[in-house]
């Protein structure tokens, strides 16, 4: 005996208008859930959490989106968007360095935006067909930065791409630990990079301040609770 399918998706016949409605604001319910909850949880939320937050039940969900990665892929197309459009703006630059110091920023800044996206950036998807074409997008963008900033004399010779993931890694773990402790830290971590990036004499970006001690302390007692995703206080 073959399942019979949703109300909503019977083979052979349009749904109804109302039912295409429910159908609609159900997804719609689903992806706030979704994006809430990586945005401060990161992408360990489950998809039954994501039900839950969403008010739908479990197969309603995986009506909308059957795996994780389906929810994943449109939670996040249009920063994904956006991460290969930053490429694409850096490349216009007229100043190469400029450009690929901008580059790195904006996407590190995306990264302490949204926990979940930060996620995204240190970590493949092969099924999410439509996010993995836009890395690649992105990926190739800055190859050509890359070769760009080089040529201008002020990028290090012995810079290479993968030296972007480490640091997309690296300022993954830096967001997640400070989280709401000292949200900015990441920033005192690009800027330490970007300097490790350049070459002796290259203008860079000012270093941002360091986070005060008692948030750093504060920072350290949620790394001692790694399951406890409340905010410190």
């Amino acid at each position: 005996m073959t399942a019979s399918a949703a109300p909503d998706e019977t083979p052979g016949r349009q749904p109804e208008p109302g039912l295409r409605a429910d159908a609609e604001r159900n997804r719609d319910l689903i992806l706030a859930a979704a994006r809430r909850l990586y945005a401060t949880e990161g992408l360990g939320a489950s998809m039954a959490s994501v039900a839950r937050e969403a008010g739908v039940g479990k197969a309603t969900l995986s009506r909308r989106f059957a795996t994780r990665e389906d929810l994943i892929n449109a939670v996040f197309a249009d920063r994904m968007d956006a991460y290969a459009i930053a490429v694409t703006e850096a490349l216009t630059d007229t100043d190469p360095w400029h450009g690929f110091t901008r580059y790195i920023q904006a996407v590190c800044a995306m990264q302490a935006a949204d926990r979940g996206f930060a996620d995204v950036l240190t970590m493949t998807f092969p099924a999410a067909k439509t996010l993995e074409a836009r890395r690649t997008e992105a990926y190739n963008g800055f190859l050509e930065l890359i070769d760009r900033a080089k040529a201008t004399g002020h990028l290090r010779d012995d810079f290479v791409s993968e030296d972007l993931v480490i640091l997309l890694m690296a300022n993954a773990g830096v967001v997640a630990a400070t989280a709401d402790a000292a949200p900015d830290t990441w920033r005192r971590l690009v800027g330490h990079m970007l300097r490790s990036y350049a070459t002796p004499g290259t203008a860079i970006p000012p270093l941002a301040d360091a986070p005060a001690p008692t948030a750093l302390y504060r920072a350290m007692i949620r790394l001692g609770r790694p399951h406890d995703t409340r905010p410190t206080r």
